[in-house]
């Protein structure tokens, strides 16, 4: 009789030591982007004021903005503030794309393990696409 029962598997938390080698899924790291894009949106918030405040407020603002980006400011080159700004390109593309694939699958009711799978490649794709295309026009 005891035979007839079969032990049901346990499924345990993964442990700390084990999330280097845990691979996730696309929509796993989509969503784990989604969250990082975010919060680097957010911390660089002064740095999107100060750009936007420099470059609308006057021609001889706008001067010193391209100026910053050319020759750098203070001890912050000009590079480092290019790949900044490239992060923040990244950032709100990625946080775009994924905003509008979570909206499309609400609204469409797409919640299949293939289309997560599918759009969440798509969704990386596109991010990482149009970020090199306007990395590139930032930086030649």
């Amino acid at each position: 009789m005891a035979d007839t029962f079969k032990q049901r598997p346990q499924f345990r938390n993964i442990h700390v030591s084990q999330i280097v080698a845990y691979r996730l899924p696309p929509a796993g790291i989509v969503s784990i982007l989604h969250r990082v894009s975010g919060v680097l949106m957010f911390l660089l918030m002064p740095f999107i004021i100060w750009m936007f405040d420099a470059s609308v407020s006057s021609e001889v603002s706008y001067d010193v903005f391209r100026a910053a980006f050319a020759a750098g400011v203070g001890f912050i080159p000009g590079w480092f503030l290019k790949l900044v700004a490239l992060a923040l390109i990244w950032a709100y593309l990625h946080h775009l794309i994924a905003g509008i694939r979570h909206l499309w699958m609400d609204a469409t009711h797409a919640v299949t393990k293939q289309f997560g799978h599918t759009s969440a490649i798509v969704t990386l794709a596109i991010s990482v696409l149009l970020t090199l295309a306007l990395g590139f026009k930032l930086f030649f």
